[in-house]
């Protein structure tokens, strides 16, 4: 079940991934520095996995921040370019 995550992690782990705008948004006005969200990853835990999500399969992932923060993000695949994408990140309260 966890291949899109796998997949999803390894092109972070990689590097190969970007960030979407409204995740640029968000990472700012929650004080999320880039780097977090992607280290975060790592160990992140799969809440769900939706492959037939249009435009792109996306993954909800449970992750916890450098500072132990947790935090809930979206990231996607996208198949033509072989990146992930940070569609959005949020803390658990809002």
């Amino acid at each position: 079940m966890a291949e899109l995550f796998d997949t999803i992690r390894v092109a972070v782990s990689e590097g190969r991934y970007v960030l979407s705008v409204h995740a640029v948004e968000r990472l700012r006005a929650r004080k999320i520095e880039e780097w977090q969200a992607a280290a975060g990853l790592a160990d992140g835990r799969l809440l769900s996995e939706r492959p037939s999500d249009k435009p792109n399969p996306s993954v909800e992932v449970g992750q916890t921040l450098p500072d132990g923060t947790p935090v809930k993000a979206v990231w996607c695949w996208l198949p033509v370019s072989r990146l992930a994408r940070l569609v959005t990140i949020h803390f658990y309260d809002i």
